[in-house]
Order: C-alpha cells, then structure tokens, then sequence
C-alpha cells in the first residue's frame, strides 16, 4: 500500500510547516489529487491517523479538492476536459494532447493552530 509512504512524506512535509511556522499543532490539510495520480483518497484517508499518530499532525483532518483531468491539444491549441482513458480533444477529436492536469497529487491547504 503505497498510500502509507505517501502519508508518511504528507506529515513530514507538514511538520516542516509547522515548524517553518512555529506552529503547536495542524489541524488541517486540504489536497489536490486528480484521477490519474494513482492515489485513492479513501487509501489515504484510512493511512493518515497512522502516519501522523505521536507527530504535529495527530488528530488533523484531511480533506481532498478533486483535480479534472484537462488537456491541450497540439493541433488546435484547445484545452478540454478528457476522461483518464480517452485523453482526446474535446474540441477536434485529435489524440496528439498534452496533459494540463489531473495527475496531481497537491498540498493546496494547511490549518494550523499556534
């Protein structure tokens, strides 16, 4: 379960914060995660209490922002929403895109209490 180690990386970045911030506690954290990141957020969700247990980020709620899949196109220069298995151009159909989002794995938001 490669959630655990990507919590344990999510509370090691958190507790710099925290101490970057001279920060008591964190109380929250909001994260990015597209479709296409190969991360399940209820993975994640069942994983934190465990990598944040003892830590600054004991008790912290963790909370998700769902990323779309978008893409360019290299033909027409349309960005287009897309499905995670069909990265077309909604606008001409042409398969030559370039991914603009939806493999993210972002920290968007931290909560901290002082």
């Amino acid at each position: 379960m490669h959630e655990l180690s990507v919590c344990q990386a999510l509370v090691d970045q958190l507790a710099d914060l925290a101490r970057r911030e001279a920060a008591q506690r964190v109380t929250a954290a909001v994260l990015r995660v597209g479709p296409m990141s190969g991360i399940v957020p209820d993975l994640l969700l069942h994983a934190f209490p465990f990598a944040s247990a003892e830590t600054v980020a004991d008790g912290a709620e963790l909370r998700f922002e769902h990323a779309p899949v978008r893409v360019a196109c290299r033909r027409c220069g349309a960005e287009t929403d897309a499905e995670p298995g069909r990265l077309v151009c909604g606008a001409c159909g042409d398969w030559q895109t370039r991914l603009v989002s939806g493999d993210e794995l972002l920290l968007v938001s931290v909560e901290l209490e002082r």
